[in-house]
């Protein structure tokens, strides 16, 4: 990742129907483009079909791995599906999820979304025991523990392997009878449950749950498994009461706006963040200018507490690849710039503050900046609705090492002068909090260096 948002790495989305005859092939793919913010590198689907598991996954986009006749040839009442952005694990097509395995007790399937911490150990374990892997990716540690274990009935496999794993996980699993969700004791990556007709639905996002027309019923809890088969669907507590730690960033710009993540509304999270850093943070201006897309609602909620008006000022191009996906600086500061363009009717000899949900290594920053001066802006004000990010992430997030982050290496009147604006001001970590409903019970590792379980080493968190 290379530009100035940090990346989630994951989207889990999988369906179970007791219908048998139907095939909800389909509705994976609909749930899956629904994840696509959620990871551009690859797209994957497993089908439970004729007692065993069909899986077809390439590189790219959902739109451009699932052709129609590629779909048609898949078909069956249970599939789990999975959109990847690399954070352990290189990019390539081994390391595409689902992980399927078929061993002579049947065959099982996984999608996974988060970090392993001590992954490098398990698979060392495992591979001492002469199990082979084809992939570099720590999903595939978690199918093989599965595969190891499954003699003893895949409810204890399970149990057994989620003993064996340390760090964030939303986990879906798939085997010829039975779709099992599972997330970590701390609750760090996002895991829901919803309902269609005559099935049920495990997906990173209630959004997506929304785009196949079936109703959000609940989130998975921290240290929860959930067991759906035909006949019922069934909850276990895996683990002793632990500290909730939910990733404060899928708030901040992760989930979708139109997504409800544990009982938080992700657009009146966002909106509320703009208004408490109004509050902590007003500016003179005459022009409050949102970053398309994810920063407008805070832009407007700054807007509503200041008083001064909301103004479409940068328009985005809906056909540009993300910018971290370019090889080199050069060609990195070009697609910014081909990116977004200003509105300069709406900028020109007014004073501007531009509202972002985070900076991270302030190459967007400052050329937006640049060109809002270039339409004729008088003044040009940073807020950001988010505390400086100053740490790596360890649990599923694409990170720059600690290094690359700006605000790690510079205080906010260095990193103001570094990106030409009149003032510079961030949300503070309490302010954060309340923006989404004020508990403590939020992972806050990226902005404090306060991590809610024992991390190793900063190498795991660009082992990318």
């Amino acid at each position: 990742m290379i530009d100035d948002k940090l990346h989630e790495g994951c989207g889990v989305f999988a369906i179970f129907s007791t219908d048998q005859e139907r095939d909800v092939t389909p509705l994976v793919y609909y749930g899956l483009f629904s994840l696509q913010h959620r990871g551009q590198e690859s797209a994957g689907i497993a089908v439970a079909k004729n007692g065993t598991i069909e899986c077809r996954k390439g590189m790219g986009l959902v739109g451009d791995v699932f052709k129609p006749e590629v779909l048609h040839g898949l078909g069956g009442s249970a599939a789990v599906g999975h959109v990847r952005y690399s954070t352990a694990g290189e990019s390539s097509i081994e390391n595409a999820q689902p992980f399927v395995s078929r061993f002579k007790l049947g065959s099982i399937a996984a999608a996974h979304n988060g970090t392993l911490t001590n992954a490098d150990v398990v698979r060392e374990l495992l591979e001492d025991a002469g199990i082979g892997f084809i992939s570099t990716c720590d999903s595939e540690v978690i199918v093989n523990l599965i595969a190891k274990n499954y003699k003893k009935g895949l409810e204890k496999a399970l149990t057994d392997t989620i003993k064996s794993i340390k760090g964030s996980y939303a986990l879906a699993v798939l085997t010829d009878k039975v779709l099992v969700g599972v997330r970590d004791p701390n609750g760090i990556r996002p895991l829901c449950l919803g309902k269609i007709d005559n099935g049920w639905v495990l997906s990173s996002e209630s959004c997506a749950i929304d785009a196949v027309g079936g109703t959000l019923e609940r989130d998975i809890e921290p240290g929860e498994m959930i067991i759906i088969s035909k006949d019922n669907v069934l909850s276990f507590s895996f683990s002793e009461k632990t500290r909730r730690a939910i990733c404060s960033f899928e708030y901040v710009y992760f989930a979708r706006p139109d997504s409800t993540m544990d009982g938080v509304d992700v657009y009146g999270s966002r909106m509320r963040a703009g208004e408490i850093l109004g509050r902590e943070s007003p500016a003179p201006v005459d022009l409050v200018v949102g970053v398309p897309d994810s920063g407008v609602p805070a832009a407007i909620g700054y807007g509503r507490v200041t008083g001064a008006p909301f103004g479409l000022g940068i328009v985005k191009s809906k056909y540009v690849g993300r910018t971290f996906i370019a090889p080199d600086p050069t060609k990195r500061e070009q697609a910014v710039s081909v990116k977004h363009n200003v509105i300069h009717s709406e900028i020109k000899g007014k004073r501007v503050v531009l509202i972002d949900d985070s900076i991270v290594r302030g190459t967007t920053s400052r050329r937006l900046v640049s060109i809002l001066k270039h339409a004729g802006a008088s003044e040009v004000h940073i807020r950001v609705s988010s505390p400086p990010v100053r740490f790596p992430c360890f649990f599923g997030i694409d990170t720059p090492h600690r290094n690359d982050l700006i605000s790690n290496m510079n205080s906010v009147e260095e990193l103001r002068v570094s990106l030409g604006v009149d003032s510079l001001a961030f949300l503070s970590v309490d302010g954060l909090l309340e923006s989404i409903k004020g508990t403590p019970e939020y992972c806050l590792g990226c902005f404090t260096g306060e991590y809610p379980i024992p991390v190793p080493d900063e190498g795991l968190a660009n082992k990318r």
